[in-house]
């Protein structure tokens, strides 16, 4: 495992550093670093002008796709359409579609916190596109953009803007963090199953919605097969959406901090839960490269005993660790 160097102290140099030439050497780059941190911070801060006007317009695909997955997820929950083999699909595909996005999509492919052997690699990420989330491409280049211009103007789900644009209004009008979200990618487009997962990732739901429907009708559940499609397509779909935008929102905007970043996140528990480990998102945006997110000792994270499996098994090595944050960093943050 490879631990994540702790952050510089106040005074610009590594703790416990006594080296008269290495200070020297090192206040430079802490000073630039504090500069840097204190023009996000007032980016953070900054007022919010009123959208541009093409950017306040609806898109049609996105709004009408949205729509429509969330009036046929209120249709699953009718009562012709329940049964137990229906929770049974619900549960299994929310804990493969969560586990793709959070383990595949986000601490492997766009933090590269660990490395996975190909197989596993593109396992996982076929995983996560069952979110219907875009393709594996796209979603990492706006992830990474993301990180670095986290709640400041031009970050696509800035959370300054209110809990609703943060939450999902944002995606239902023009991005203009698309146009250069393929500078933060260069690693992942030369590979020819992202860039068709990219294009084609709706066309993952097919063969899920056959296999489902043909058990339906063969097993003779109640509901039938088209029973089993709403439950494990858009009723899933739409649990997993709002899962997944919480972490853009309650957890920029609800919690504590164990780490003063100049942004807005925060460590929300019950998001959590309900994502696999996402939630401590303070700790994430201290350090993004670290493949456990849950720091301290009641910070339970559920990726992160994946990842121990993956590990135990032989499948991940090279897995990058933040330190635990000592007490006087949380004390600091909740000042």
């Amino acid at each position: 495992m490879v631990q994540i160097p702790q952050k510089t102290s106040s005074t610009g140099s590594p703790a416990g550093l006594a080296e008269p030439q290495r200070l020297r050497l090192d206040r430079p780059a802490a000073q630039r670093d504090a500069q840097r941190e204190e023009q996000i911070r007032s980016a953070v801060q900054a007022p919010r002008g009123p959208l541009p006007p093409r950017q306040r317009r609806f898109k049609g695909g996105t709004t009408g796709f949205m729509l429509a997955m969330h009036v046929l997820a209120v249709v699953a929950l009718l009562p012709r359409f329940w049964s137990w083999q229906a929770v049974v699909a619900l549960a299994t595909l929310y804990w493969i579609t969560v586990l793709g996005v959070t383990l595949g999509l986000h601490r492997l492919l766009a933090h590269r916190s660990f490395v996975a052997p190909r197989w596993v690699e593109r396992g996982l990420v076929l995983m996560g596109t069952l979110a219907c989330q875009s393709g594996p491409i796209e979603w990492v280049g706006l992830h990474r953009h993301h990180h670095k211009y986290s709640d400041q103007a031009n970050d696509h789900h800035d959370a300054a803007r209110g809990l609703w644009w943060a939450h999902s209004d944002w995606m239902l009008h023009e991005i203009p963090a698309l146009k250069p979200a393929g500078r933060f990618t260069g690693d992942l487009q030369r590979d020819p199953l992202y860039r068709w997962l990219d294009r084609w990732f709706l066309l993952v739901q097919l063969p899920l919605g056959v296999a489902l429907y043909w058990y339906g009708e063969l097993a003779n559940v109640h509901g039938g097969g088209l029973g089993l499609v709403l439950w494990a397509i858009p009723l899933r779909l739409v649990v997993v959406y709002h899962v997944t935008w919480l972490v853009n929102s309650a957890t920029h905007a609800f919690g504590y901090r164990n780490f003063d970043c100049p942004d807005l996140s925060r460590n929300c528990w019950w998001v959590a839960i309900l994502s696999f480990g996402e939630g401590w998102h303070n700790n994430h945006h201290a350090h993004p490269a670290s493949a456990r997110h849950g720091l301290r000792w009641f910070e339970f994270d559920i990726t992160w005993q994946h990842i121990k499996l993956l590990r135990a098994l032989g499948w991940a090595r090279r897995i990058r660790l933040a330190p635990m944050p000592q007490p006087r960093q949380a004390r600091a943050s909740q000042a």
